[in-house]
Formats: C-alpha cells, sequence, structure tokens
C-alpha cells in the first residue's frame, strides 16, 4: 500500500511504522543516518545527563485539527491518560529532584483529571508548563481554565504560528488567530506577562512551510511590536520550533512533492552545536499509557528507551533514566538544524 494511504489510517501504530519505514528508506537516497553524522562530529552516542523536565502526553483529544501536529490530535480522538498513570507519574516526581511537569496534548486541558493533576503536583511544589493551543480557553465548558491557571501559577507556552492572522488560520483552522487573540486578552488581564506578577505566558511559532524557522530573537521582537502595537497584547518569550518530518506534516511533505528536498535541508543545516542543549537530555516523555520515550518525537514514532531499560512508568526508577544511551532517528535532524529546535525553542544563541 502506498506510503501516503498507510499514513491515512486510523492506526496510530499503523502510522508511527509507516513514518519509520519512510525515514529508514532515506539511507537508500544518501541521506546519513543521525548517528553516523554524530559520528562524524566526535560525538560517539547522544547521553541524557541529570533529568529536569517530566513531559506528560496526556492524551490526543483536541479541538482543532492543525496541519502541522506530529501527535495527529484532534476532536476524534479518544485516547486520554487514566488516573492509575497519573498517579504513576506522581509517584516518580515525589521520589526525584525533578522541578518541572511540563504538561501536552492534543488539548491537555480536555483531559478530564488535568486540573486534578495540576492541583497534585502544585502540591508537591513543582513548576508546571501547560501547553495550551488558546482556543480551548475560549470554548464552553474550558472557559474557568484561565482563573484556574493563574491560581495555580501554571507557565503557559501557546501555539501562536503567526501574528498575521491568514497565515495562523491557514495552518491552524478558520477563526483561531481570533480567538486566540481573545484568550490572550484573557490571560493579559489575569497578570499573565504582567511586570512582577509571576505568571509566565510564552508563544511559539512553527513555520508554515518546508523551511527552517527565522531567527527567534528578531522575530520575538517583531511578534511583540504586532501583538503590542494592534491589540495591547503582552507576552514574555517567543520559542520557534521546526516542523518535525512526522505524522500530519510528513503527509504534507509526501502529497506535495517536498519530503526529498525537506530531508536534504535538515541534514544541510545539521548544527553541531545544537547537540549540547538537544531536549532529550534532560527530559523523560511519558505518552498516555504511562509508556516512555527520550522525547515526544520517538513517542510518536513509537521509538522506545534502548534495551534493558524499563518501558513504563510503573516500573522504572529516577536511576534508571539519568545517563542513558538516547534512541536517536534521521528524524532528529529536525532537532540539530540551524540554531536548533526544542520544546524551548531556539538551542543556538548568536
Amino acid at each position: 500500500m502506498p506510503v501516503l494511504s498507510l499514513l491515512r489510517q486510523g492506526s496510530p501504530l499503523a502510522n508511527a511504522q509507516c513514518q519509520r519505514d519512510v525515514l529508514e528508506r532515506d539511507g537508500q537516497a544518501g541521506i546519513p543516518s543521525f548517528q553516523a553524522t554524530l559520528a562524524g562530529h566526535g560525538v560517539v552516542s547522544l547521553t541524557s545527563r541529570y533529568l529536569t523536565s517530566l513531559q506528560v502526553n496526556v492524551g490526543k483529544l483536541c479541538n482543532q485539527t492543525c496541519g502541522h501536529c506530529h501527535v495527529d490530535a484532534g476532536p476524534d480522538r479518544r485516547e486520554l491518560m487514566t488516573k492509575e498513570n497519573f498517579l504513576h507519574c506522581l509517584r516518580l516526581l515525589s521520589e526525584s529532584t525533578i522541578q518541572t511537569v511540563d504538561i501536552t496534548g492534543g488539548a491537555p486541558e480536555m483531559n478530564p483529571l488535568f486540573e486534578w493533576f495540576v492541583t497534585e503536583v502544585r502540591r508537591l511544589g513543582r513548576h508546571v508548563i501547560d501547553r495550551c493551543n488558546l482556543t480551548i480557553l475560549t470554548a464552553p465548558g474550558f472557559t474557568h481554565l484561565p482563573q484556574f491557571l493563574a491560581t495555580h501559577q501554571v507557565e503557559v507556552i501557546a501555539s501562536l504560528p503567526c501574528y498575521l492572522e491568514a497565515n495562523c488560520d491557514a495552518q491552524r483552522g478558520d477563526g483561531v488567530f481570533q480567538k486566540s487573540i481573545e484568550a490572550l486578552k484573557l490571560l493579559n488581564g489575569l497578570g499573565y506577562a504582567r511586570e512582577n506578577s509571576g505568571l509566565k505566558l510564552s508563544l511559539v511559532y512553527n513555520p508554515v512551510g518546508p523551511s527552517l524557522p527565522p531567527n527567534q530573537q528578531q522575530l520575538e521582537q517583531a511578534y511583540r511590536d504586532q501583538l503590542r502595537q494592534r491589540f495591547g497584547i503582552e507576552f514574555n518569550h517567543l520559542y520557534t520550533i521546526t516542523n518535525m518530518p512526522i505524522s500530519r506534516f510528513l503527509a504534507d511533505l509526501l502529497q506535495t512533492g517536498r519530503y526529498a528536498a525537506y530531508m536534504a535541508l535538515l541534514v544541510n543545516s545539521f548544527n553541531r552545536d545544537s547537540i549540547e542543549n538537544l531536549m532529550c537530555r534532560s527530559t523523560i516523555s511519558i505518552d498516555w499509557q504511562g509508556n516512555l520515550y527520550d522525547c515526544d518525537f520517538n513517542q510518536m514514532l513509537d521509538l522506545p528507551l534502548i534495551d534493558k531499560l524499563p518501558r513504563h512508568i510503573s516500573s522504572v526508577q529516577i536511576t534508571d533514566l539519568e545517563n542513558r544511551e538516547i534512541t536517536v532517528g534521521r528524524h532528529c535532524y529536525g532537532c540539530t538544524a540551524g540554531a536548533g529546535s526544542s520544546c524551548t525553542g531556539s538551542l543556538v544563541r548568536d
């Protein structure tokens, strides 16, 4: 069956296997393995260090269907983390010195246990990040969330792929930009991004097409000028994140015949300086079923931790996860291209 047809199948495992097959096929097209490129730059293997962040994907249910989404989330998805696996996350957290819990989805707020989990994590004295799509904050049944997030001092990192309405809606759906602006104003009204409030609000930029993000610092200033002048909106930081050749974006690249060119761009833009701060070196990723991965992207490709390590949060200790060898693949070129890319934006500063 053609790769594009397989990517459109309903089974996430079928999709993950298909995507891995596409990436492995690159070896026949002359694209070196990521491990070979690391070795060519004097890195025998990529290893983790002291863990600072627990990234928890609480489900794939979302109120949006974004064209660049590597999670393949949407309103028709029903995968949601259960209380049992949330409790395993809390156990691991309580037994470690990890200070940050980074909650993702889907729209993580649509998991019915989201607010309970945030409350429990804050009770442990840990910092919480909510990866928010903004529009959920204005959706029926969720309009109380901005106040909840502010009350629990949750850091909000929100997707806003462009400060121009047409570009934003092209990637995320009609009407998303205006709803996002409304949500940002609500957050500002509660003190987010205001001086001395302690409430952090950052934005995320993804390129609309198959290109690398522009200079993060310069783009942040452009966002700040545009949003402040046009809407009176403030934010703390802008993070530029490279689109990964995974899931919907991969399907789009294949359908439009741009996959080979995009992979070549990533490979040719490899930056040795990005390796030091790759997010996989200080983060462990947990999926909605409690399975462990080196990063969110490995999770979507169903690439588990290396052999001999526990694969599920119910049986892992924090010492198992530190100084481990990281599973890599050709998709890793997305995090090491240009200025580098991670959940906190560019890895190499000018």
